[in-house]
């Protein structure tokens, strides 16, 4: 009887996979800001001169004034925000469901995990507008029961702003292309 082997682990204990989930999440954190302690210049006795006597006249105290905030002379630019994908328009998916506008591409998440399944769907985005397409099928399946992690994260993909130059809009795919376990996603014209 042969035992199965698990993953190869280097001498940390961790696996090819365990390296690659830690870059990623360690790629989305930023370092601190070091910020240098201001210089203060200490008041103090000058050397040849002697000290005060402690029982001198009590100095009046004065709050100063803290200068204006400096202007920064360049003029702040707007940030270009790309609209997030809306849902398909109802002619345009049954144009899809009937096959009268062509699907040209398909990819099917089954079997990688959420990070997986998320890095594949960005490339396969990517790539899709790079050639030119203008509609693709995305399956991720239904999960078990109807929950699936990657089926429940597609929406948030399509959101994020890597993919918001890319994607004009998506919908749930008719049932011939796999039902509520896919989605049909148009895709922008390069610019």
């Amino acid at each position: 009887m042969s035992r199965r082997r698990g993953p190869e682990r280097d001498a940390n204990g961790l696996t090819s996979e365990d390296r690659r989930i830690w870059a990623r999440v360690a790629g989305t954190v930023a370092p601190p800001k070091v910020r240098k302690a201001q210089r203060v210049p200490v008041a103090g006795p000058e050397i040849g001169k002697p000290a005060e006597p402690a029982l001198s006249k009590p100095r009046r105290v004065v709050a100063a004034e803290a200068p204006p905030p400096a202007l920064d002379p360049t003029p702040a630019r707007p940030t270009k925000t790309r609209p997030a994908p809306e849902t398909l328009e109802p002619r345009r998916q049954r144009r899809l469901v009937r096959e009268r506008d062509p699907i040209e591409a398909r990819i099917d998440l089954h079997g990688f995990g959420r990070f997986e399944a998320e890095d594949q769907l960005r490339a396969f985005l990517l790539g899709s507008q790079a050639r030119g397409l203008r509609a693709v099928l995305v399956i991720t399946g239904q999960g078990r029961r109807g929950g699936g992690v990657i089926r429940a994260s597609f929406e948030e993909w399509l959101h994020a702003a890597a993919l918001r130059g890319v994607v004009s809009g998506f919908s749930s795919a008719g049932r011939r292309h796999g039902g509520e376990g896919a989605f049909y996603v148009t895709l922008k014209r390069r610019t």
